[in-house]
């Protein structure tokens, strides 16, 4: 289900860079609290100082006066330590939250401007767990390991140069196992990486299927397919926990090499400082500055694969999220790369106004090589306040063709024109807004009855809403538990299938469209309401250029021609009785045994 497997070869680094345009706003108290909590972890280096000095000095002198005035110090340093390591997390917890919140945003708001071509690809599921999941692991990673990977490395380093001083020996006893540690991560971050990003995809994947089986209980529940469902789920689940079990055996392998090699290393700096301090070579103030030194270090060196866990699946989810956001928006004013054609931004004399294919060819940009296009060589002529009935065979392209007329797909060659305009000279706010669209399959949103219905016109009042339920004969909305303002639930599933389709018929008259495009607009309804609603779309199309899909020789009767398409060909034009006795093909499909398309 995944639709982009993990690059081969990628910089972690670079990837997490791309962050950088989102934290440049809160960057003064990131800086703020990375600049804490290295003092901080100074203060806490300090400590094994303070032991060294009463070791050697009120402890070996029995100065009981300076053993409690170390002690003072050595509370002090503590209570230091935990208030900047307070003020650390407060400094970056509410900036994290505003730089989640404002990406998740950003996500959207690219999400509703690609185009239909990129969400017919694109799983749901992948996209909300880029929306949910990898967001959050984007604010974990700038709240604690972008911060501490800097924090610990200096305080490795200081600690380092600390054990140096005090004794360069057991300095580099301790610092021996530096390099068989950063081999280790050098190991672990390339395979970590690899697993890292199959979890996420997996859980994408995973996220689509709970989401169909939800969105599709009442055919799971009518099929009897809970069982199947529950398998699949299952099937996917066992896969992402065998990729997690694998995570966990890598972070074990990488825990235990840098856990092991330092307890190792300071066993032996132990047993070293100890002959030495017999000897009389080395204090035992210093043994215990260098091993209190070397405890102290023990946490950043242990934590060091926990964050570098983290900071890959961190670029994961940076990579998976850019994946999204880099995908090219439809362009706001014409067709990407496509040159508006002469004479597209003028009327054309030979249009004559209305709406026209002049020629048009589509294909479907990952289509394969030398595949037939789905629309070939399309020539029609919808002149000004005419109706025509578009009737096909399933799968003719009938649904393709007038996704085309509101660019919901771009077309491959030739042009379409609405008044003599080319479509692809006007940007899709003006066309959209002159060509409205009633779809085979209503959608409808968790928002009321009216909200849904007025987004087919943002500046509709009461007075058109009204009109277009009267039209789309919706009258059972003013029976519902609250009129207009009822809450039709998530996909509008609290209503039957022919309710829902008439709202979406009053959404797409409401504003009284110059042209209208209507997908089988009435094949939910039953007989005695389709003729209610024919007549009432009667007075609509009057005044409205408009291309109708039909299937029943009632919703073609709507139209004063119809044109009849076939494997992406239109091959006849006329009037249903012309058609009737000239098209043997269309005489069969008003027959009754022709089918829906989808």
């Amino acid at each position: 289900m995944s639709t982009s497997p993990a690059p081969a070869q990628r910089s972690s680094a670079r990837a997490l860079l791309r962050l950088w345009p989102y934290v440049r706003p809160v960057r003064v108290r990131l800086f703020t609290a990375a600049a804490v909590a290295i003092v901080a972890s100074c203060v806490g280096l300090v400590i094994p100082l303070v032991l060294k000095w009463m070791v050697d000095g009120p402890i070996a002198d029995r100065d009981t006066r300076g053993v409690w005035l170390g002690a003072l110090y050595l509370l002090l340093l503590g209570v230091a330590e935990a208030l900047l390591f307070g003020m650390r997390r407060w400094l970056v917890a509410r900036p994290l939250s505003h730089v989640e919140a404002e990406m998740r945003a950003g996500l959207y708001r690219h999400l509703q401007r690609l185009p239909v071509a990129f969400h017919d690809r694109w799983p749901s599921g992948q996209l909300l767990s880029r929306a949910t999941t990898d967001l959050m692991l984007l604010r974990q990673f700038l709240a604690f390991p972008l911060t501490f990977l800097l924090v610990n490395g200096v305080t490795i380093l200081v600690g380092v140069v600390i054990m140096l001083i005090q004794d360069w020996t057991l300095g580099l006893v301790v610092l021996g196992p530096a390099v068989p540690v950063v081999i280790t991560c050098a190991i672990f971050e390339k395979r970590y990486a690899h697993v890292a990003r199959l979890a996420q995809d997996q859980v994408g994947d995973l996220t689509t299927v709970v989401e169909e089986s939800v969105l599709g209980i009442r055919i799971v529940k009518g099929f009897g397919q809970h069982r199947s469902q529950a398998l699949v789920f299952r099937e996917l689940s066992g896969r992402l926990w065998s990729t997690e079990m694998h995570k966990a055996r890598l972070l074990a392998t990488i825990w235990g090499v840098i856990v092991t090699l330092p307890e190792l290393a300071i066993g032996a700096a132990l047993v070293l400082g100890a002959v030495r301090v017999a000897d009389g070579d080395l204090s035992a103030g210093t043994l215990v500055a260098i091993l209190s030194t070397a405890l102290a270090l023990r946490w950043p060196v242990d934590a060091i694969g926990f964050l570098l866990a983290m900071s890959q699946e961190a670029a994961t989810a940076t990579e998976r999220y850019f994946e999204v956001m880099d995908a090219p928006e439809e362009d706001t004013a014409r067709a990407a790369g496509t040159p508006a054609p002469d004479g597209a931004d003028g009327a054309d004399g030979a249009d004559a106004g209305g709406l026209r294919f002049h020629g048009v060819r589509f294909r479907y940009p990952d289509a394969p090589d030398g595949s037939a296009p789905v629309l070939d060589d399309i020539d029609l002529h919808i002149r000004p306040g005419e109706s025509l009935a578009l009737v096909g065979a399933t799968g003719s392209g009938k649904t393709t063709l007038t996704a085309l007329v509101p660019r919901l797909h771009e077309i491959t060659s030739g042009r379409i024109t609405l008044d003599g305009r080319d479509i692809r000279a006007m940007s899709r706010d003006e066309l959209r807004a002159r060509v409205a669209v009633a779809f085979e399959e209503p959608t409808l949103f968790s928002a009321s009855v009216g909200e849904n219905v007025l987004m087919g016109a943002a500046d509709a009042g009461d007075t058109e809403l009204g009109h277009a339920l009267a039209v789309a004969q919706a009258s059972f909305v003013h029976d519902l538990p609250s009129g207009t303002a009822t809450q039709v639930g998530e996909q509008g599933l609290s209503l039957s299938g022919g309710q829902r389709q008439r709202l979406a018929l009053a959404r797409a008259v409401v504003g009284r469209p110059a042209f209208l495009v209507l997908d089988d607009p009435l094949s939910a309804l039953d007989v005695h309401t389709e003729a209610a609603v024919e007549a009432a779309l009667r007075e609509v199309l009057a005044d409205t250029t408009a291309l109708i899909v039909a299937h029943r020789p009632s919703t073609v009767l709507l139209a004063d021609r119809v044109a009849l398409l076939s494997e992406g060909r239109i091959t006849a034009v006329g009037t249903h009785h012309e058609l009737l006795s000239t098209s043997a093909e269309y005489a069969h499909l008003m027959s009754g045994q022709g089918e829906d398309e989808r």
